[in-house]
């Protein structure tokens, strides 16, 4: 069985880190092993929530917690997300050190999360800096949307040219493949949304039907797809095409339901069966 230690924020209502990541995973027949960066009533999407940032100290004695049980070396990947401070950060590479020492094989598959276009910088200051120094050369996977991939390169991407460089820049600094979400540029119509995925088996792209509202928690469900598809088959091409093709069926099931948070639940059939199919296309 694919095994996961997943080290991401929580949110008693709705979905977003380990709240998005978990159950879908779950229903593609992964275990996950959850660890809490944050216990947050809600994501901080409203403007307004409740609960605590996990100190760093409290995050890494679950993680030795794990540890001290021997089973390190069966997790075939760590996951990362939402850090909440530039501390838990430290652990996650520090846990990533961890388990690959247990599973040389394991890999490390990393969701820069901090910002957006049009939103700017979220994430606490210093937070996005140590992305950028410190886990860009540790991580074998990163899942960057278009504002993270510009701030970690200090690249302009106006055209998918130019995209592409930037992800390419990044995987000379370390991750073997880059997934680059939320694609736009002056060269793409305003009618798709698309995916470009890069590794060393080239360069593709998806793209999937634009629906007209935002979408809280899917860039972390986006990374947890695409890792559970590229751990079970190692190919990118049919990895981006499964990743589309699940994320959007949810997503526009939400947007049938009129809900704000993602039905994730009341969607799971899509994760396993989607509804909406999509295929990859070669670039490059």
């Amino acid at each position: 069985m694919t095994t996961v230690l997943s080290i991401q924020s929580a949110v008693a209502y709705g979905h977003a880190g380990n709240s998005s990541a978990v159950f879908p995973l779950q229903r593609l027949g992964v275990d996950v092993w959850p660890v809490y960066t944050v216990n947050f009533s809600n994501h901080t999407g409203y403007g307004a929530w409740r609960g605590p940032l996990i100190p760093a100290a409290d995050v890494w004695e679950v993680v030795q917690g794990i540890n001290d049980r021997d089973v390190l070396g069966d997790a075939d990947a760590l996951l990362c997300g939402y850090l909440g401070t530039p501390e838990v950060g430290q652990v996650i590479l520090d846990a990533a050190e961890l388990v690959k020492g247990h599973n040389p094989e394991a890999v490390f598959c990393a969701d820069p999360v901090m910002g957006d276009v049009g939103r700017g910088f979220y994430a606490r200051p210093g937070i996005p800096e140590f992305w950028r120094d410190h886990v860009v050369q540790k991580a074998d996977i990163m899942t960057p949307n278009l504002f993270e991939l510009q701030f970690l390169t200090g690249m302009e991407t106006n055209t998918s040219a130019e995209v592409i460089e930037a992800a390419e820049a990044l995987r000379q600094r370390g991750p073997e493949i880059v997934v680059v979400t939320s694609v736009t540029g002056e060269d793409f119509d305003d009618d798709a949304m698309r995916m470009i995925a890069v590794g060393p088996d080239g360069v593709w792209q998806v793209e999937t039907p634009v629906l007209d509202r935002t979408f809280t928690g899917s860039g972390d469900l986006t990374t947890a797809m695409f890792l559970a598809h590229w751990l079970r088959t190692k190919d990118l091409c049919e990895a981006l095409s499964a990743t589309a093709s699940i994320v959007y069926s949810v997503l526009e099931a939400t947007t049938a339901s009129g809900h704000k948070e993602l039905r994730l639940v009341d969607a799971q059939a899509d994760v396993v069966d989607p509804r909406f199919t999509f295929t990859a296309q070669r670039l490059r």
